[in-house]
Order: C-alpha cells, then structure tokens, then sequence
C-alpha cells in the first residue's frame, strides 16, 4: 500500500511542458505571477544553505539586469548596420563609388581631394550610372537610363524582400506594432519573435527602405528589439519558463527599439510605457531605462551618420518662439489630426479590401506594382527621390551661410545695406519658389502613396509626414514681435511640429510623441508649441474615433486585445454573458472523484474548451477549482508512461486524500497538483462594467460565475470581446483571431 501510494502522488514532482500554452492562447497573468513568487521564495530560502546557492540567487537577481545589456548592445549594433546599409543602398540606386564600392555618396566624397565647398555632392570617385556606362551626365539620353536603372533598382530590392518575407518569414511583415501590443497584453503568437523573423526582418527592412517606398524604419526596429529580447529570454529560465516574467522583458526591448529608431532613449521608456506596454511594473521601468541607454550608447560608438548624433536629422535651434506662433503650431495640429484620421480610414480600408478580396492572394504583384509607381512618380521630384530620414533632415534643418539647400535660395544683392549673411532679411529667390511647390507635390503624393504602401507583406513603418512653412517679415502681424535683423520665424521649427503632429493623429500618442521629438532634434526650447501641436491632433483625430492606427491594425485582424483606453458603459450583467445561454447544453465539468481517465478523454476529445471547471458532484455543483486542458492532457499521457496500472478506466482524482474504491478497482490517478484551487469568481449579478475592469487590470483568461458557491457559468476573455463588440453595434464574430 505504502508504493502504490508513492505511486499515486508522482504528480508531486513536476514534469514538463505543464503550465505552459499552445499558439494563438491568452496567457494566465495571475497564474504566472503565482509561478514566480513561489520560485523566487524557494531562491531565497535555499540561498541560507549553502555559499554555492547564494551565488545562484545572486546570478538569478542580476539576471534581468544581464539581459537587457544584451538586448542593448545588439538592437543597438543591428540598428548601426541598418543605417549603414540603408544608406549605401539608397544611393546604389543613382550612382557606385569607384574608389569604394561599398561607400554611399556622401562617404565616398568625404575621402575625395577634389571635392570643393560649393560642390560638396560631387567628386570624381562618384559616378552616376549614365555617367559609368556612356560617360555622359547631361542631357535627355543619361537622365533617362539613371531614370530606368533607379526604376530597377527599386524593383529588384522589393521584389527581394517580399520573396524573402514570403518563404522564410511571414511574420516579418508590416511594422509588429499591432502584434507587439497583444503579445505583450498576454496573446501568445509562436514564432513571431524568433530567430528567422529576427534575422529576416533586419535583412529586408533594409532592402524595404532602399527601394525607395513611402515607409520607414522605426516600427520594424521596434519589432527587431522585442526579436533580440526573446531570444536572450531563452538563456534564462527565469524568463523562458514564465510567460509573464518574458512580457516584462519584451516591455524593456521595445524601449530598446524606440531608442535606437529615433535616438531617444527617454523616449523609448515614455512609448513602451504609453503606446504598447499593457503590464509596466516599476523594475520593468528602470530596465527600460537601462536597455535604452545602453542601445543610445551603442548606436552612438558605431556612428552610422558621420554626425556624432545617434540620428541623421539632429538639429539645434537658437531662435526664441513667439506668443502669436501658437496659432499656427494649433493649426498644423487640426491638420495632423485630419491627416490621422484621413490615412487610418484610408489604410484600413485598403487593407481590409486587401483581406476580403483577391487581391491579398498576390502579396508580391502588390509590392511590385506599389514600388514601381512610387519609383516612376518618385524620381523627378528631388524631394520625393531622397531617402525619407535626408528630407526629413534638410526640412528640419534651419537655413544658414552654409547651406546649400534649394529652400536656402534668398536674393544676394551686393547693394544691400544690410550683412550678406543675415538671411532672414533678404528677399526668397527663385530656389525657394521651385522648392515649395516640389514640397507641395511631395506632401500630396506622400500623403496618398502611403495610405497603400503601409500593410503590405514587407516591413514597413509610418513615414513621417513633413510640413514645410514660408515666411515674410512685413506682414503686419510679425511687426510688433519681430526683431529687426533677426529671425523672425524657423520654417525648421514648423516642419518639426508638422511632424509631430501628423505622427500623433496617426498614432495618437501624447507624452512620448513630445519627448521623442524634442530629443530627436535637441529642440527642448520648443517643448511648449510641440505639446501644443500634439494635444490638438490628438483632440482633432479623437473627434472622428478613439482608434490609433496600432488599435485599427489589432481590431482589422481580430486579436483577443483588451485596450486599457476603452470605456465600457453599458449597463449589463454577468450573467447576460456568461456561457451556457439558455438553450444551450450545459457546462462541461469535471468531478472531484468520480469521473475514470477514460471520461476525461471523452471530454478532450469531443469538446474544443482550454479548461474545465471542477465540481463536487454533478447533483451540488459546488465549485472546487479550474484544471487546463493542456495540463490535463500532459498529466494523463505521462501518467500512462510513468505510473503502473493506470488504464482507461482509472478514476481520477483532485482532492488530497484518494476515495474509498474496492479492491478491484484499478489504479487511480492524482491530479490534485494541476488543480487550480482560487480560480477567478464573480457572482451572476456582477456588472459588466466590474467584469471588463478586472479582466484587463489582472489579465484574466476566464473567471467563473457562481452563486452561493454553486457553479453557474463560465465567462472568457473572447465573450468579453465578442459582447463589447456586440454593444458597439459590431459584428461580434469578426473579432475573433483568424
């Protein structure tokens, strides 16, 4: 008797693979929670017993803090080799550095002796194509074939990332904002962040961005990062084994993204926090920190820019701000606002259609056809034909003696009394005229070219859309607080919170979007029209619908994603939700000790449910504890392997002490360890509004309804979806993961 009931207990002991979940399954938080505490107090107790196991609990402490050096130093390196690469390959598309084939434009003159201030952008190393096959840059004949070959070129890299995309890594699509969001609320997507997507991702988002499309890199870096955070989790099993202990890390690593992005590591920690985090303790904030500083550090000691600045469009401005500028700081706010609203119903539209329609079956027609109209309509405009981070940088930058920018182009009169080199005082030349209306085609065609670009199966963040502004000084308004010979108004300044603000109707974001700005350009004198700017796109964009472009990706794609922003105000009930409905056949249960393994497979196998409720009996239903099918399914097939005389009419059992059986009764079967004893309850007359509360503040997968400790009904995450859905007047099915 003393063995077989050794034997009955095996269970005491874990095994593997228990407590862990299968793909496209919400997480417990509570569960992992629990996990962890109890592993961090059997840590401490056993580092009193020896000194070997008090340097064990010092290695587990410092851990988390090894991690995010890692995940630092290589987000940060991998985003150095981007920007190297990027660079190289967007002007590959114009022209090849003899001297150096692997030198960009600007490098390959950098080395040259012959290159003079005026023509700082050409030197005998570099040649155009037309100029390396016929010899000649002027005229019709060689503006043509560069034309051609930037069409190629253009071609071939996105043609290359989608058919990389495709075959090794579909997951490297699109930004994995949205994605990132629901992992990181608890939804678990295998392979998302693993070693194919990671390496697949960083190989064309390069390829992506040299195309030329109208897409960025800031998104894909996040999702780079958060790639680099799981795999250094599985070096640890303190992170490896506990689901939730890995979403704090995957927190740390987007922080990580965003600081090397935008070369904003404050930044970063504001975004993990505001925009995707959905669990953010305060360890979690000061690694963040930590991963971000040393992803900034990083970035910095590989200096892709050549500018000792961690981005291509750092720029610092002297000139003070004037009361009377908020208003058109409001203005371009409205404006970032509409254009939110415009591109998010214009990309979720076409990416809905993209969903629906034949079209999503030809991924690679659709970034052919994309790229090849953006590089046909892209190439004779110079502001349109530059990479996105080098328009960003001359539109933010501030005209001075040195520039040689076609917007720096001002009338230089020898008989002005005034300096030749006090531009803000000397009339716009024709330079500068050229150059708005370019700007103003380059905005239209941005505008529409990236409503169809974002989503498609490459990767592919938002572009930032650039707003360029034109003054004068004797309009009447300026008279009174404009300093004679001084500047009057910075056109870079209202490119800068252009840019703010479009990012922020896209996105919504508020506080990050601010910081991110003012450290992206040193700017921190304009904190003031920046936060004005973003808080009015936000007010503008919110008047059209609550949803950010990341929440109109999750819900297109109907992730189980309970946003912490959304107000639920309806006045139902628990019971109005719980499952069975009436009509319905009754909830599928397990008894405490009266159902054989046999009845428990029956049950697995006809039934598609991740848990099961356990009862006393069938007559009381008096609720004892929730038990997980995969745990369930584990425990069983390793009982077989492991325990003698277990056979398919065994009884199983949940309570500490094994029932009163007869003699020739099999051998029954202790699955008490599995058994969550405090499963989640509320009684049938709790309000939604509670409900909803406390599935997003504790991450619940399911509670359970009883009254008076009598099982009533069971409510999961995706009924509450499916009824908030419902109460939106929206289809309650189309929010269901596919």
């Amino acid at each position: 008797m003393n063995g077989s009931g050794n034997l009955m207990d095996f269970l005491d002991e874990p095994f593997p693979d228990v407590g862990t979940y299968e793909d496209f399954h919400t997480i417990d938080w509570l569960r992992e929670k629990s996990r962890d505490t109890d592993r961090h107090r059997k840590i401490t107790s056993k580092s009193k017993e020896s000194i070997w196991e008090f340097v064990k609990s010092l290695l587990d402490a410092w851990s988390g803090w090894v991690v995010m050096l890692l995940i630092g130093l290589l987000s940060g390196t991998l985003a150095g080799v981007i920007d190297l690469a990027v660079d190289w390959m967007t002007d590959l598309k114009e022209g090849v550095c003899l001297s150096a084939f692997w030198y960009s434009h600007e490098q390959c003159c950098w080395t040259s002796n012959e290159t003079t201030f005026d023509n700082r952008d050409k030197c005998p190393q570099w040649q155009t194509w037309s100029e390396l096959m016929t010899g000649h840059t002027q005229g019709a004949g060689g503006y043509l074939l560069n034309y051609f070959l930037y069409i190629v070129w253009a071609l071939f890299f996105s043609f290359l990332a989608v058919s990389l995309v495709r075959v090794f890594a579909p997951y490297a699509c699109g930004s994995g904002i949205p994605e990132i969001k629901t992992i990181l609320s608890g939804f678990i997507i295998r392979g998302y962040l693993g070693k194919w997507t990671l390496l697949i991702k960083t190989v064309t988002l390069v390829l992506a961005v040299s195309s030329g499309l109208s897409l960025g890199k800031e998104g894909p870096l996040v999702h780079v990062a958060c790639c680099c955070g799981n795999l250094f989790c599985s070096l640890f099993s303190k992170y490896s084994k506990n689901e939730g202990k890995r979403r704090e890390v995957l927190s740390a690593a987007a922080a990580a993204g965003v600081s090397v992005a935008f070369g904003a590591p404050i930044g970063g920690v504001l975004f993990s926090l505001e925009e995707v985090s959905y669990y953010f303790p305060l360890k979690t904030l000061w690694r963040s920190f930590f991963a971000a500083l040393v992803a900034a550090f990083t970035l910095r000691s590989i200096n892709p820019f050549g500018n000792s600045r961690l981005v291509l469009f750092y720029v610092e401005y002297h000139t003070p701000w004037y009361m009377a500028e908020l208003v058109p700081f409001i203005l371009l706010g409205v404006f970032g606002g509409l254009w939110g609203t415009l591109f998010i119903r214009g990309n979720i539209a076409w990416c809905r259609r993209r969903k629906t329609t034949q079209l999503g079956k030809y991924p690679v027609l659709e970034v052919i056809v994309v790229t090849g109209i953006t590089a046909i309509l892209a190439f004779p405009n110079p502001y349109t034909r530059r990479s996105t981070s080098e328009l960003i940088s001359e539109l933010f930058n501030d005209c001075g003696a040195l520039e040689s920018s076609q917007l720096c182009d001002y009338v230089n009169d020898p008989n002005m009394t005034r300096p030749l080199d006090d531009i803000p005082d000397r009339p716009a030349g024709p330079g500068v005229y050229t150059a708005l209306w370019q700007l103003a085609l380059a905005l239209i065609f941005k505008i529409i070219i990236t409503i169809f670009t974002f989503g498609m199966k490459i990767p592919s963040g938002l572009f930032i859309p650039s707003m360029m502004a034109y003054h004068h000084h004797d309009w009447i308004i300026f008279k009174n607080w404009c300093r004679p010979g001084a500047d009057c108004v910075t056109p870079g300044l209202y490119a800068m919170v252009g840019a703010a603000a479009c990012l922020g109707g896209v996105t919504r974001m508020t506080v990050s979007l601010v910081v991110i700005m003012f450290e992206l350009t040193g700017g921190l004198e304009y904190i003031v029209p920046l936060m004005a700017a973003a808080v009015t796109s936000k007010w503008v964009a919110d008047a059209f619908g609550k949803e950010g472009i990341y929440e109109a990706h999750i819900q297109l794609n109907g992730y189980p994603f309970l946003d912490v922003k959304d107000e639920f105000t309806h006045r139902t009930l628990a019971t109005d939700v719980m499952r069975p409905r009436r009509g319905e056949p009754p909830l599928a249960v397990l008894t405490q000790d009266s159902t054989t393994v046999e009845d428990v497979e029956a049950l697995i196998k006809e039934t598609d449910y991740n848990g099961f409720p356990v009862v006393v009996s069938r007559e009381s239903e008096r609720l004892i504890g929730f038990v997980q099918r995969r745990d369930l399914i584990l425990a069983i097939k390793n009982a077989r392997q492991k325990q003698d005389g277990v056979v398919s009419n065994s009884v199983v059992y949940f309570t500490e002490d094994a029932p009163q059986l007869p003699a020739s009764n099999p051998q029954p079967l202790k699955l008490r360890r599995i058994l969550n004893l405090s499963p989640f309850t509320v009684t049938d007359h709790t309000p939604m509004e509670t409900v909803v509360d406390i599935f997003r503040k504790l991450g619940l997968r399911q509670c359970l309804v009883t009254r008076s400790g009598r099982l009533l009904g069971i409510i999961t995450k995706k009924d509450v979806l499916r009824h908030m859905a419902q109460m939106m007047n929206q289809d309650p099915e189309s929010i269901m993961f596919n």
